[in-house]
């Protein structure tokens, strides 16, 4: 298989680029005599349920539109890929790439419900979907009958309300990098250990980086094949593209914990 090295060298000049292109945030003034206080922002955020969540400034966030499917009872109790045991009643999600811990708001575009969950897994690890809601969150967002729904994730941010004389901010953390971490792309998924032993010696005598890392599926053993190390988001899913034209369609870009 041709190599995509090419596509890469594009794509750090690309990622070059858009960091000259970073605006900086705003900060309301400070009352007279006092330091500027540090992450205030002064757009209005919302409240759900008692609690505040400030959206991310667009050129910051995270936004996407996609295939959501839920996961139960074959993982209830099993660690999670941030360590807590997962919670099938409660409002999580796994995502392939966001910062474990980051809050989303979902939207189920069929019916508008919208929810806020957090992130504290890996997955789905099946191409096209783009998050793996708890059971909860599924029947909350009216998808668990059917399985799959069409949502938006949107990231949010946690904010609390503070008061500077007769003005009210909301204190936000800085928003966390979506763009910056360690990913790689899955190339296949395989109930049989053989497959992907050999999918993997493939692309290892092409001279890639290829691994083979265990999971769990509807309570079975399966086998993903994973390849690349890139440390920038962009440049591994435009990779992504060069994978899916040279017989790996279902291609996608994950987040590798650890390194």
């Amino acid at each position: 298989m041709e190599r995509i090295d090419r596509v890469v060298g594009v794509c750090l000049i690309l990622c070059a680029f858009v960091l000259s292109c970073s605006k900086t945030s705003y900060r309301p003034p400070s009352p007279a005599g006092q330091p500027p206080l540090s992450g205030l922002k002064s757009q209005k955020p919302y409240q759900i349920k008692g609690v505040w969540y400030y959206p991310l400034p667009n050129a910051d966030g995270f936004v996407e539109e996609g295939i959501a499917s839920w996961y139960g009872a074959d993982f209830h109790g099993k660690p999670t890929a941030c360590g807590e045991r997962y919670d099938m009643w409660a409002l999580t999600a796994a995502h392939k790439t966001l910062p474990l811990g980051t809050n989303v708001k979902v939207t189920n575009l069929q019916n508008q419900k919208s929810i806020i969950l957090r992130i504290n897994d890996r997955g789905p690890f099946v191409s096209g979907r783009v998050i793996d809601l708890s059971c909860k969150a599924a029947q909350e967002l009216g998808s668990y009958g059917r399985g799959t729904a069409p949502v938006r994730v949107e990231a949010v941010q946690v904010a609390s309300e503070y008061k500077v004389g007769q003005d009210t901010f909301w204190k936000v953390d800085p928003p966390p990098s979506f763009r910056y971490g360690s990913f790689a792309i899955q190339i296949g998924a395989f109930r049989d250990q053989g497959n992907a032993t050999r999918l993997r010696d493939k692309m290892a005598a092409a001279k890639m980086e290829a691994r083979v890392a265990p999971g769990f599926d509807k309570g079975e053993n399966i086998y993903r094949v994973q390849v690349g190390n890139y440390r920038d988001l962009v440049a591994a899913k435009q990779e992504v593209d060069g994978f899916k034209s040279n017989g790996f369609p279902d291609a996608f870009v994950i987040s590798v914990e650890g390194n």
